[in-house]
């Protein structure tokens, strides 16, 4: 799937695309780059990005790098470590595939701001619900 496509596909998210208002940047099979302007409605009660802001991006970023190649792909189970709150005004999460394989696939992604700020390291266990083999 070329970007355009996967934007596509991905703007019937509506949890993410209208919830979050996350975009994707960059994508191909194994990996992905999405993005989300924070706004005040992300944040918790002392003005920084929710957990669950910064998690939803991260499974986002997983969800296109691995639903491609005629491949559907859930997450299976998911460890994040918060490592410092965001500082700027945009996070972006980049996921990238470690390990691929017939029913399960596992990934890593790192969410940072645009100040260079490392927020969130997620590791995430897909399982393969179909693979149509178009890759």
């Amino acid at each position: 799937m070329d970007l355009n496509q996967l934007q596509d596909k991905f703007i019937h998210d509506l949890f993410v695309s209208e919830g979050l208002g996350a975009v994707i940047d960059e994508a191909e099979y194994g990996y992905a780059k999405c993005s989300m302007v924070i706004e005040p409605r992300h944040c918790n009660a002392l003005g920084i990005p929710m957990g669950g802001t910064i998690f939803t991006l991260a499974d986002f970023a997983f969800a296109v790098a691995s639903n491609q190649n005629g491949r559907d792909v859930v997450t299976q189970a998911s460890q994040i470590t918060f490592l410092k709150s965001a500082k700027g005004k945009h996070l972006t999460a980049v996921a990238r595939q470690i390990k691929d394989g017939k029913r399960v696939c596992f990934y890593e992604v790192v969410v940072s701001d645009e100040l260079g700020t490392e927020v969130a390291f997620v590791t995430i266990n897909g399982y393969v619900v179909r693979d149509q083999g178009e890759g």
